[in-house]
Parts: C-alpha cells; sequence; structure tokens
C-alpha cells in the first residue's frame, strides 16, 4: 500500500459515521449491508448514509453488489487488511503493535535496549 492510498482509507475512516458503518460492514461480512439498514444502525437518514458510504468507496473500504433493486454494500477485507500492514511496517517497524501494556514498536526501538 503506498502512503496516499492509506491517507485516503484514514481520512474515510476519520468520520463518526463512517467509521461506524465500516465496523457494521466488518462485522457483517460477505453478505454486506444496506444503506438503509447501515443508516437505522447508527441512527441517520438514508440520505446522509450514502453520502457516507461514497467516501468508504472512493477509498476502497468498502464495494457494492445489486441484488434486484437493491444495493448491498460489504467491506472489503483485502483494502482494510492492507491498511493493517501498512500500519505495522511503516509504524511499529514491522513488528506486531501490541494494544496491551507496552507495544512492540516501542519495546523494539532503539531507547529501551
Amino acid at each position: 500500500m503506498e502512503l496516499l492510498t492509506a491517507a485516503s482509507a484514514l481520512g474515510a475512516l476519520a468520520h463518526e459515521y463512517r467509521l461506524q458503518a465500516f465496523r457494521l460492514l466488518v462485522q457483517a461480512g460477505p453478505a454486506g449491508l444496506t444503506p438503509g439498514s447501515i443508516a437505522a444502525n447508527i441512527g441517520i437518514s438514508a440520505a446522509s448514509m450514502s453520502f457516507h458510504i461514497k467516501d468508504l468507496l472512493r477509498a476502497g473500504l468498502v464495494q457494492q453488489r445489486h441484488e434486484g433493486r437493491q444495493i448491498f454494500y460489504s467491506a472489503r477485507f483485502e483494502a482494510m487488511n492492507e491498511l493493517i500492514a501498512y500500519l505495522t511496517e511503516n509504524y511499529c517497524g514491522g513488528n506486531p503493535c501490541s494494544p496491551m501494556g507496552q507495544p512492540a514498536c516501542a519495546a523494539a526501538s532503539p531507547e529501551s535496549s
């Protein structure tokens, strides 16, 4: 993943509704959800949700498919995993960063030796 792609993905996630929508789509798995069901879960209008989903689409974090008249959105897990790998490689020196206690990247830094 390149810097601009990572910045686009992080920018798309940098809004509470888009972050909530992405979490719902990740939890829904490949089946995905309609904009109306995402909006109902978050508590905003379907029109507002469609606006936010477009940012996630542009960033490549979600994909859409049509079933009849309905549009289903689902998370692009490969894009999510690429973003996580990019952050791990570029900010943690390739070491897994631990959410508990001291991060592995801090433990591997020269200051901790």
